[in-house]
């Protein structure tokens, strides 16, 4: 999941999805602050985009929860215009401020900003004797190139992008089999299973991609 939109309203809502969809992110709507910071606790949400004006806690105090405890980037969209609920916006947390009406082309330029700012792509990654060419989608370990499915190279590039963190497995399936695919969750040990075998000295005795009970995986 790329962006976060939170915004009560439908229409606003739909438009940003739409224009986001077509710059080529995926994006959810939360039609409240408590919603939004509920999904962000299991998804790996990449920019908030957050209104002011929503039903219970205000888009102020999501802002000072989010920096606080998050520090995601953040662009405020608001209906708001004093110059006091910008420098509040700013001062809490927020990397930008719009104001509505907003020009659609502007705001998407901006958030191709910040993520170029924050998520800069690693084209080649390397870690121990595991090097990973992102944009060839190659693996080479130990001085061998390694043959791997599209869902094995995906999963072991996230994993390694996550590594030293316990990922709960239903984490991984989503954000490697996405939450509208149809697979079967056991897909995900399967492919643990099989990514173990090519980089495992003992795969049974795993010391790389580690099972961590009740929670999921850990690279390490």
């Amino acid at each position: 999941m790329d962006i976060l939109i939170i915004e009560d309203s439908p229409d606003i809502a739909e438009m940003l999805m739409k224009f986001l969809e077509k710059a080529g992110y995926t994006s959810f709507n939360a039609k409240s602050g408590e919603e939004g910071l509920e999904y962000i606790k299991n998804h790996d949400v990449k920019i908030v985009l957050l209104d002011l004006m929503l039903p219970g806690i205000d888009g102020f105090q999501v802002c000072k929860k989010l920096h606080d405890e998050k520090n995601l980037p953040l662009i405020i969209i608001s209906a708001k215009t004093e110059k006091d609920d910008k420098l509040n916006g700013l001062v809490l947390g927020a990397d930008d401020y719009i104001e509505k009406p907003f020009d659609v082309d502007l705001l998407i330029a901006k958030v191709n900003s910040l993520y170029r700012r924050h998520y800069k792509k690693e084209s080649l990654i390397e870690m121990q004797d595991i090097r990973i060419d992102v944009e060839s989608r190659s693996v080479v370990f130990k001085e061998k190139l390694l043959e791997l499915n599209v869902k094995e190279f995906d999963l072991l590039l996230f994993l390694v992008q996550n590594c030293g963190k316990a990922l709960r497995k239903e984490h991984i399936f989503n954000q490697v089999w996405g939450t509208d695919n149809f697979s079967e969750p056991q897909t995900l040990t399967v492919h643990i299973n099989r990514l173990r075998e090519k980089i495992e000295s003992d795969p049974k005795k795993p010391e790389r991609i580690i099972t961590v009970w009740g929670v999921g995986y850990k690279f390490v």
